[in-house]
């Protein structure tokens, strides 16, 4: 089911394999000739994180082009789990293969921001025909511990704001360090994604229960790498975006990640931390690039 929208996307709404009800956000030409992309938000995040970068792609004035974002199960408008074990990987990425082949995208160009690069990972060994580039906005095969206990500490545990004035202020407070580059309106178009209006009250946009498969992770011990996984993207062009400040993607795994993947492309996103928004006017014309020379067959495998 679609829903028509004044702000350049359709809602459509289709079913994961077990029924649960999920949400994609679909922009530009549907029947358009050109490689389309799908936006693979973060842990917590929606497809309302992609919107800017959504229209620079849809409405490219050479090379406008179909972009899907979407919204994992208990995230967005998706419907929420009532079984918080099924918040993981391997669930999402089934359910994103499903939306895909709903939505009738045979092949594309994935931008998966954090969690969204784990899920792109998989898709590419679970589904290899259907990637033909993957960029990588802060993640890696390898996780720095630091940055998740970072992240567990806040997941389903930010106080609840009166307003989204507040919400903004709040997200600021609490990541001002690791973002210093971002505007006041890149903290209420943050908060706005994080935070929705339900009768009335602010609640997060996300299903609390998030937090329950992070509190159970040893982060004293040694966190198991993904390199297995990442060799899945040999055979496809990668860019690899970095945030200047990120605690989750180190340099040293940067440089890894390219001595394992010598066709790889990076991007560091200055003055921001993990992850970057993505809707800064470089970064965005970056993405653009690698994603018509991806197109043309001109971007570069391992």
């Amino acid at each position: 089911m679609a829903e028509s929208s004044a702000e350049g996307f359709e809602s459509v709404f289709t079913s994961a394999q077990d029924g649960l009800r999920l949400h994609a956000r679909d922009y530009g030409d549907r029947a358009g000739e050109r490689l389309p992309v799908v936006c693979l938000p973060g842990l917590t995040r929606n497809a309302l994180d992609f919107h800017d970068l959504a229209l620079a792609l849809s409405r490219h004035r050479r090379r406008p082009r179909r972009v899907v974002a979407l919204d994992y199960r208990g995230r967005g408008l998706s419907e929420w789990d009532p079984e918080w074990k099924n918040y993981d990987v391997k669930v999402e990425t089934g359910d994103v293969l499903a939306q895909l082949a709903a939505l009738g995208v045979e092949a594309a160009v994935a931008v998966g921001t954090s969690r969204g690069g784990l899920i792109a990972m998989a898709m590419a060994a679970a589904r290899p025909g259907l990637l033909r580039g993957v960029v990588m906005n802060d993640i890696g095969p390898v996780i720095e511990a630091k940055g998740l206990i970072r992240i567990r500490s806040y997941v389903g545990k930010l106080p609840t704001p009166r307003t989204m004035d507040e919400a903004a202020e709040l997200l600021k407070r609490i990541s001002d360090a690791r973002f210093p580059a971002l505007s006041d309106e890149d903290w209420r178009v943050l908060a706005s994604g994080s935070f929705v209006e339900d009768k009335g009250v602010l609640r997060p946009s996300y299903d609390p229960a998030l937090m329950k498969p992070l509190a159970g992770l040893d982060l004293e011990a040694p966190l198991p790498t993904l390199w297995p996984l990442f060799g899945a993207l040999e055979r496809l062009p990668l860019l690899a975006i970095r945030g200047e400040r990120s605690d989750l993607l180190s340099p040293e795994t940067l440089d890894a990640m390219e001595a394992a993947h010598p066709g790889m492309e990076r991007w560091i996103v200055p003055g921001q931390g993990h992850a970057p928004l993505l809707r800064d006017a470089p970064t965005m014309a970056r993405i653009a690039g690698f994603v018509a020379a991806v197109e043309d067959g001109e971007a570069v495998a391992a």
